[in-house]
């Protein structure tokens, strides 16, 4: 299973700022130490074209030239600077590479990413640019120009915070349908509406949670029983655990396990190709986000295995795959 990273482009950040910016370093170390079989690789910078499948020009522009006004930089939380610009690119890159190799391997995974707040010509809440939706649209004109067949896409975002960014990017594109679930009094106050919202009490528990989910994929794959997802980015985020300071839930860490191994399951039981970012996570105490984080991808690396059972360096051609290379190709 292979997996990117951008965490040696380090964020300069003021003393006291709550955005846990070691948490990405803290989260390959732990994968290196105890995850061998994950295959880390550099991410490298998405392109401004592959931006722009997405983003206005003009926003474009103002993060990599230093344009963003003072009320822009509040409103994603960071200063402007050339490492964030450069981080900023490498996040959607590393996002764009795990898809591809999700299409070819079956599950794929970005360290960071999932920065489902920014919106085609603003960012918020700590996300830049919206590496999910770049990496969707992208992946759709990959696969069309190789299978002349459009490639339907869903994102299941468990992040605590609603995914406003990802929702209004795709308000009115039926190819690719997005799911929130999130705490209903969390940020964002004003939320855009996805395709499934699915709105969680503050100190919502396992059970409740877990049900919830089990309903909201149950209406997922009801709504594609005719034409099912090509491929899912799953927003993985941690901050749901009862030891996120900003999350307002109580899910457990076997609670968060849980989540996890029923979406890669309902995923490869429907041989559907799957991204993996990680979202956020601001835990009192960090090393905790990152526990939660890990077993993320203890699970994902045991449903990758299932899939790749008898030679791991063989990949496993996803059913979706299989459908499109077998399809009929259209002349132009």
């Amino acid at each position: 299973m292979r997996a990117y990273y951008a965490d040696h482009f380090v964020l300069p950040l003021p003393s006291g700022h709550r955005f846990p910016m070691q948490k990405y370093r803290l989260l390959r170390d732990a994968i290196l130490a105890e995850l061998p079989e994950v295959r880390l690789a550099q991410a490298e910078a998405a392109s401004e074209g592959e931006l722009a499948l997405v983003h206005t020009p003009s926003y474009i522009d103002a993060v990599l030239h230093g344009g963003l006004s003072a009320a822009q930089q509040r409103e994603i939380g960071f200063p402007w600077s050339p490492a964030m610009a450069e981080r900023a690119r490498r996040s959607v890159g590393a996002t764009v590479s795990a898809a591809r190799d999700a299409l070819r391997e079956g599950l794929a995974a970005n360290l960071a990413g999932g920065t489902h707040h920014a919106s085609a010509d603003t960012g918020s809440g700590f996300c830049v640019f919206n590496d999910l939706a770049v990496a969707a649209r992208l992946m759709q004109a990959e696969w069309f120009r190789k299978h002349r067949s459009v490639l339907r896409v869903a994102v299941i975002d468990l992040d605590v915070h609603q995914g406003n960014g990802t929702a209004a990017i795709f308000r009115d594109d039926p190819t690719v349908y997005t799911l929130s679930m999130h705490g209903a009094k969390n940020f964002p106050f004003r939320k855009v509406p996805s395709d499934l919202d699915v709105d969680l009490p503050d100190g919502c528990t396992d059970a409740p949670y877990l049900a919830a989910l089990d309903d909201a994929l149950a209406q997922l794959w009801q709504h594609h029983a005719d034409e099912p997802p090509g491929l899912v980015f799953f927003q993985a985020g941690a901050d749901p655990h009862e030891g996120d300071r900003l999350g307002r839930l109580k899910i457990t860490a076997a609670g968060m396990a849980e989540r996890d191994r029923r979406v890669f399951a309902a995923c490869r039981s429907r041989g559907i190709p799957v991204v993996l970012t990680m979202g956020g996570g601001y835990g009192h105490v960090i090393e905790d986000t990152v526990a939660v984080q890990l077993q993320t991808y203890r699970e994902a690396l045991a449903a990758w295995r299932a899939g790749h059972p008898d030679n791991p360096g063989k990949p496993e051609v996803p059913a979706m795959l299989h459908r499109a290379n077998n399809a009929p190709h259209h002349s132009n």
